[in-house]
Formats: C-alpha cells, sequence, structure tokens
C-alpha cells in the first residue's frame, strides 16, 4: 500500500482549507471528527443526513481533508483511523477552521427555519 499524504504544518494553505470546507459532507464529516472523542473510520460517514454515500465517494472526500491538512488519517489493518489536526490549525491559523464551521451552523440553522 503506498503511503497517505500528510502536509506538514508549514504547507498548509487557506485556500486549501477553503477549498475542502466548500463541500458540505466534507464540512459534515470534518466537524463530525473534531466532535468525536477517538479517532473515526470512514465507515461511521457511509450514510449522512439520510443519504447513503458510496464508497468511492467517501475516499474522495477524505483524501481532500488529508490534503488540505485538515485530518491526519492512520492505517489500522483495512481501516483508516481519522482525526483532526486541530493543535496544529489553530497554531498557524487561529480561530479559521472553528469561525467556518461556525458558519455552517448558522446557515444550516437558517435553512431548516425557512
Amino acid at each position: 500500500m503506498r503511503p497517505l499524504f500528510h502536509p506538514a504544518p508549514s504547507e498548509i494553505t487557506v485556500e486549501g482549507i477553503l477549498y475542502a470546507l466548500s463541500d458540505p459532507v466534507r464540512v459534515r464529516i470534518y466537524a463530525e471528527i473534531a466532535s468525536a472523542e477517538c479517532p473515526q473510520i470512514c465507515a461511521v460517514f457511509r450514510k449522512i443526513d439520510n443519504r447513503a454515500i458510496p464508497k468511492s465517494t467517501l475516499s474522495f472526500h477524505f483524501r481532500i481533508l488529508r490534503e488540505a491538512g485538515l485530518i491526519r488519517s492512520e492505517r489500522k489493518g483495512v481501516e483508516l483511523h481519522n482525526t483532526t489536526r486541530c493543535a496544529e490549525l489553530n497554531e498557524r491559523f487561529g480561530e479559521l477552521v472553528n469561525t467556518i464551521l461556525e458558519a455552517y451552523g448558522v446557515q444550516d440553522e437558517g435553512e431548516s427555519s425557512e
């Protein structure tokens, strides 16, 4: 198996973060990983908002999140265990990622009340 790419903190860019979090499914995945107390496996996200997500699509979303520097994935057998890189991101960008997640939360609340 080829190794997983994780950018060094100095290689993580605002543009990469914004692109990765521009998709609502990726935001949901990232937010759930960030709020979890332990690493999350990809299979946990097979269903989001009562929609089935194909494995290939999930793999794509996780690759985008990983290559943007938002998550770290570690192989354990056939599973990938995913955690956020919050400490590194906060050190480099302050509250940027949290602010984006909060904005999505406000947007979701507005859409559900309409």
